[in-house]
């Protein structure tokens, strides 16, 4: 694979009209194009007018496709498939590519014998030879009687003919096995065409499962960088196309979906050099993320409750900014920005990471198609490299350190607070919009270089909730993302889901005392989850009646514990979380989120109702 390989996506994967789908892959740095047979014949473009669009944005046409049951035990049939491909043969020749995607058969009358179905295969490959074009058969893990890439490459192999070659689909591949080493073994010139895809590893219909659930890759659970290295040391040396079919996808903004699907393919590239094949074309690792430099809120009006619950967590107020209506407040290694020139509901709108070095963590996301940050500073403040995540959280590059080049922009207040015992920011939870759970997951993969850990789904009460752990190998930064799978009618309520900073303490029950104590607003946990809890796990009643008390959720996992004690929510949608982890525990409390959030909704009805007006 060369330095900076061939890309491709095609049109299938993008929602709008042809000429939607052409324009946002040229503006996303796509190569090329696969034309999808049925966004062709919607569009009034002819074949010509398309091959010409596709050379005024800089785009190749690297695949036409596909072309269905060909084969048939039929000979009527059979010559009236071949009178199809002529006309597709045609419709190729004006377009100007040479290579269609032939699927196996699913149709009644597929042909079951490997050489009565080589031959058939032949026949046609004489026909595509003589007009300079070639044929790319493609298993479907649903074909008939050809499902997997061993049985395609049988029956391409016996066919012997040159214009007669592989098309390997990843999805089809890696939905029905993970016996791919053998794929190294094929001639590369035999591999015409490559699409890659993702997908959930789901148990489900295969034909479901890809018709709605692909992904690129990167966001799902197959090992691509494994079977990618397995086609490029075959000697494939064609583009890297994407194939992908998702429902969100096909509704999405198309120039979007494309920027995510060309960042998907960098990374994957990336990763499959980083194991010995091919090479990266990023220009090199992430740097290493050495910590939470700050997390910001921004949040207006003169409303109190997350300023007071700050302090009553133990946080002082050790900073003005400036020149902007920003406070930073500060406990141990944890720092949060409250920037008060938003709207009137509070959000997280920026995190910082310490970075090894910033300004190639900077480059590497620009790489990687991360818009950047535009940024009003004044002339003495810092300029710190910011680009924009897919939910709109900004995120900043900053240098390790108290002195860090950020802190200069801040006028000190003297404060230093008493704390509680809390020692850095332990991870961050956000929720996304539905549409970007999936692109956000692949952006902090590919950009921080975070590895996904724990996810799963769980019943929350207003509907399913997705979620999704990231974090760096040593663990220093960690986001927890969420997302509402469905949120429908007039019941769910209408209020975006919260989002939470998690604080590392040593001792959560000492921690939620000295807070109580200094009239943090927490969260109150009904009594029926600790009679639960007293049944799961064998505590000590001391230790049963505290949690109790104060409101702390265990959640047992196999290394370990997540002790967590929530505030209410604060200033609209956000909380905060005080956290210990016992033993090696890497999880995230997820088990008890449903309990948290009932007991959030039950808190802000009460509230609600002691509204006037």
């Amino acid at each position: 694979m060369p330095a900076d390989p061939r890309t491709a996506v095609a049109t299938v994967c993008l929602s709008g009209a042809l000429e939607d789908k052409l324009a946002a892959a040229a503006t996303a740095g796509f190569d090329g194009v696969e034309i999808f047979e049925p966004d062709l014949v919607a569009s009034p473009m002819s074949p010509g007018e398309v091959r010409l669009r596709c050379a005024d944005l800089g785009l190749s046409i690297d695949l036409y496709q596909p072309f269905r049951d060909l084969d048939s035990t039929d000979d009527d049939r059979l010559a009236a498939n071949h009178r199809r491909a002529e006309h597709k043969f045609d419709v190729m020749r004006a377009l100007g590519t040479d290579t269609v995607l032939v699927c196996s058969s699913v149709a009644p009358d597929a042909v079951a014998d490997p050489d009565r179905l080589a031959g058939q295969l032949h026949g046609l490959a004489d026909r595509a030879a003589e007009r300079g074009l070639r044929l790319a058969y493609e298993a479907l893990a649903w074909g008939r009687h050809v499902d997997t890439w061993e049985a395609s490459w049988d029956v391409v192999r016996r066919a012997d003919h040159p214009a007669l070659g592989l098309c390997l689909d990843s999805f089809h591949v890696l939905s029905r096995t993970s016996e791919i080493d053998g794929i190294a073994e094929i001639p590369g010139e035999k591999i015409f065409f490559l699409q890659l895809a993702d997908a959930p590893v789901l148990s489900m219909d295969v034909l479901q499962w890809s018709r709605h659930h692909r992904l690129f890759p990167g966001q799902g659970g197959f090992d691509l960088p494994r079977f990618l290295a397995a086609v490029l040391d075959a000697g494939y040396a064609g583009p890297l196309s994407l194939e992908v079919f998702n429902d969100v996808f096909r509704q999405a903004d198309p120039v979007r979906t494309a920027v995510d699907g060309h960042r998907s393919l960098l990374a994957l590239a990336e990763a499959t050099a980083a194991g010995g094949a091919g090479t990266d074309p990023v220009g090199g690792p992430a740097p290493a993320v050495e910590g939470m430099a700050f997390v910001e809120i921004a949040t207006g009006g003169d409303d109190p409750a997350l300023d007071d619950a700050l302090t009553a967590l133990g946080f002082a107020r050790t900073g003005h900014h400036l020149t902007k209506p920003v406070d930073r407040w500060e406990q141990g290694r944890a720092r949060i920005l409250v920037n008060r020139a938003a709207g009137p509901s509070a959000a997280i709108s920026a995190l910082a990471v310490e970075s090894a070095d910033p300004p190639a963590a900077a480059r590497r996301a620009a790489r990687l198609g991360a818009p950047r940050l535009a940024r009003a500073h004044g002339p003495a403040e810092a300029d710190l490299p910011a680009v924009t995540a897919p939910d709109g959280t900004a995120l900043f590059f900053c240098r390790p350190g108290v002195d860090a080049d950020w802190s200069g922009d801040f006028r000190a207040t003297g404060r230093t607070g008493e704390g509680l015992g809390v020692t850095a920011v332990d991870h961050v939870g956000l929720a996304q919009p539905f549409d970007h759970f999936d692109e956000a997951t692949l952006f902090y993969r590919a950009v921080l270089g975070l590895q996904p850990g724990s996810a799963g789904e769980f019943a929350a009460p207003f509907g399913l909730v997705r979620s999704r752990a990231l974090a760096d190998p040593a663990r220093r930064v960690r986001l927890a993302l969420t997302v509402s799978l469905l949120r429908r009618g007039e019941w769910a309520p209408g209020i975006p889901e919260p989002q939470y900073i998690a604080l590392a303490v040593d001792d959560v029950v000492a921690a939620a005392r000295a807070a109580r104590a200094a009239g943090a607003p927490l969260l109150g946990i009904p009594d029926n989850y600790y009679d639960d809890l007293a049944a799961r796990v064998d505590l000590p009643p001391d230790r049963l009646a505290a949690y109790r008390e104060l409101g702390v959720l265990h959640d047992q996992g196999p290394a370990g514990a997540y002790l967590q004690v929530c505030t209410e929510v604060l200033a609209g949608r956000i909380f905060v979380a005080l956290v210990q982890r016992v033993g090696d525990d890497d999880g995230y409390g997820w088990t008890d989120t449903p309990v948290r959030m009932s007991a959030h909704r039950r808190q802000r009805l009460a509230r609600r109702a002691l509204t006037p007006g």
